[in-house]
């Protein structure tokens, strides 16, 4: 259900987070940078997308999350995210930067891991109605056959040029293998939430994240979607991880570029406001019918717009069939493990 709010949205926004301050084989010749990506636009574009270390070291590219009390949910926002109790945590390490496609690649060919949208042969792809098009609700998800994390649009698309991108078209059993790979776990809802505010508080609903300067913090929709996109922060899909600046945990892209998956199933109520019905409009255009279990995403995606979605926010939630593959949801990963 789309929410036509056409507002003036408040600007000057930090976020709660706490900020600071092409297409593939992947390349035989990228090398991992010896730093992660610093926020911003060229040092995230040079980013090789394999933190150094990376599968040698437990906590490559990872940071630390203090022991602490978080409340996960807000009330300005959606009804599903009312705060439903204090949660007490452990610390924990987590990703700074969501998985890329250099990272699943170096697991792909350790494990010969095939992913459910390569066994299945297709996946949700979004694809952006053309102009002067009369768009019908939710006609913005394609099933795509041959589309796969390899070829994120379908066939004729490849990684080359992305390795720095994060992996999507994987399904939450994908994200687990891929973490246990590396001795590591999905996040909870209330680790992900806990790590995304970086000690700061929820955001507000009505406001766009947006700096000082009224400047993008984040990769998500400026524009009327799915209409008009006017890529005012620098793209139109998902972005080079780690492009814009990090939290005060140091962790990037905890809101916008792509939903993330946590370990938790979805419960409670749901509130119909994400990017669409994707699990009705690839059924109705002939994909099987989805048996996962509905599991909990995080932090909104670069399809979230201020008319439609919203949940370019830390306390965002919304459900995803554990077992559909789609071009907006990615993850990272925690390690449950004393400091040190």
């Amino acid at each position: 259900m789309t929410v036509n709010l056409r507002i003036t949205l408040l600007s000057g926004l930090t976020l709660a987070l706490g900020a600071v301050a092409g297409m593939t084989q992947l390349s035989a010749s990228a090398k991992p940078a010896s730093t992660l990506p610093l926020g911003n636009v060229p040092q995230c574009q040079a980013y090789a997308g394999l933190p150094q270390g990376f599968a040698k070291e437990p906590q490559a590219g990872m940071a630390w999350v203090p022991a602490g009390t978080v409340e996960p949910g807000t009330l300005q926002g959606y009804p599903d995210e009312r705060p439903s109790g204090k949660v007490r945590l452990d610390g924990f390490w987590i990703d700074r930067t969501e998985v890329t496609n250099a990272q699943f690649a170096a697991f792909v060919k350790a494990t010969g891991h095939v992913t459910q949208a390569e066994r299945e042969g297709a996946a949700a792809v979004f694809r952006a109605p053309a102009k002067g098009q009369n768009v019908r609700e939710n006609s913005w998800w394609v099933w795509t056959k041959g589309a796969d994390w390899r070829h994120p649009e379908g066939p004729g698309s490849d990684l080359h040029g992305r390795e720095h991108e994060p992996v999507v078209l994987v399904t939450h059993a994908d994200a687990l293998a891929y973490a246990r790979w590396l001795g590591h776990d999905l996040p909870t809802e209330a680790e992900w939430e806990y790590a995304a505010r970086g000690a700061g508080e929820p955001e507000r609903i009505e406001r766009e994240p947006r700096g000082a300067q009224g400047q993008p913090l984040a990769n998500y929709w400026q524009g009327i979607f799915p209409d008009v996109n006017t890529r005012e922060d620098g793209f139109a899909r998902a972005a080079p991880v780690g492009c814009y600046a990090a939290n005060g945990l140091g962790l990037h892209d905890m809101i916008g570029n792509v939903w993330e998956l946590t370990r938790d199933a979805y419960r409670g109520p749901r509130q119909p406001h994400g990017n669409g019905d994707v699990r009705g409009s690839i059924e109705q255009a002939g994909a099987a019918p989805r048996q996962g279990e509905p599991v909990v995403i995080k932090g909104g995606s670069f399809l979230c717009a201020a008319n439609y979605c919203m949940r370019y926010r830390s306390t965002a939630r919304h459900p995803h069939e554990a077992d559909m593959a789609t071009s907006h949801v990615g993850f990272r990963t925690v390690k449950r493990s004393q400091r040190g």
